[in-house]
C-alpha cells in the first residue's frame, strides 16, 4: 500500500490550470510534467504524488481507491456519476458551459429529434425532463459535423467561446449545466486518511479564498 497521498489530475486544459493552484498550496511536481512521458510524479510535498490521466478515468481511479483524491470536470461527474466520491471544492477553473446547440435558426418540427453527443446520459436526462423524445447518437468528437451531414438535428457539447459553433453555422441554444473543475475525494480514504486529505482540502480552500487560483 502506497503511503503517499495520491492525487489524480486530468490531462489538458484542466491540468494547466490545476498545477498553479496546487503550487500555491505547496504541492509542485519535481519534474516538468509537460515534457515528461511519465504518468506518476513526486512533488515538493514528500507525502503527496500526482498521477496524470484522462479526465474520464479520474473518478474511476478515485472511486476504487487507486487515487485518494482527484481533479475532474463537473461534466464528467454528471455524465458518469459520482458514487463513492465526496466533492468538497469547486476549484473554479476550466470553466465552460454544457449546452445544446443547432444550426442557426433551427426550429424543431416533429415529435422526435436526433441528438449527437459524447454526453449520452446527460442528454437523455435533459430531453426526458422536457418531454422530448430524443434519439441520442454517441460521437467522440467533431460534434458540429453531425448536423451538417444530416446525422443529427442538435448536439450537446461543451461550449467555451462559441467560435467553433459559429464557424460551422451553428449557435448555442440552451444551457444544461455550468461546468468547472472539482476536487473529488474517495469516501473510504476520507475516513482512513482524514488528516492528510483534509490538510490538502484546507490548503486549496485557502488558496481559493485568497483569490490565488490560476488565471
Amino acid at each position: 500500500m502506497n503511503e503517499k497521498l495520491t492525487i489524480a489530475l486530468t490531462k489538458g486544459r484542466i491540468l494547466k490550470e490545476t498545477l498553479p493552484l496546487l503550487a500555491r498550496a505547496g504541492i509542485e511536481p519535481l519534474e516538468d510534467v509537460s515534457s515528461s512521458r511519465k504518468l506518476v510524479f513526486d512533488t515538493t510535498s514528500s507525502d503527496v504524488q500526482l498521477v496524470i490521466i484522462r479526465g474520464t478515468d479520474v473518478p474511476t481511479y478515485v472511486r476504487h481507491g487507486a487515487a485518494d483524491m482527484g481533479v475532474v470536470g463537473k461534466d464528467i461527474l454528471l455524465e458518469h456519476g459520482a458514487e463513492g466520491l465526496y466533492e468538497p471544492l469547486d476549484l473554479g477553473i476550466a470553466c465552460c458551459r454544457l449546452m445544446t446547440a443547432g444550426p442557426v435558426g433551427w426550429q424543431g418540427t416533429g415529435a422526435r429529434i436526433r441528438v449527437a453527443t459524447k454526453f449520452v446520459n446527460i442528454a437523455r436526462r435533459h430531453f426526458a425532463r422536457r418531454g422530448v423524445h430524443a434519439e441520442v447518437i454517441k460521437l467522440y468528437g467533431a460534434m458540429e459535423l453531425a448536423p451538417m451531414m444530416n446525422l443529427a438535428d442538435l448536439i450537446v457539447d461543451i461550449v467555451d467561446t462559441g467560435n467553433t459553433l459559429r464557424a460551422n453555422g451553428m449557435e448555442p441554444l440552451e444551457e444544461i449545466a455550468s461546468i468547472s473543475s472539482r476536487l473529488v475525494v474517495n469516501k473510504a480514504a476520507m475516513r482512513s486518511r482524514y488528516r492528510p486529505i483534509q490538510r490538502v482540502i484546507d490548503d486549496l480552500a485557502q488558496v481559493l479564498e485568497n483569490g490565488d487560483a490560476a488565471a
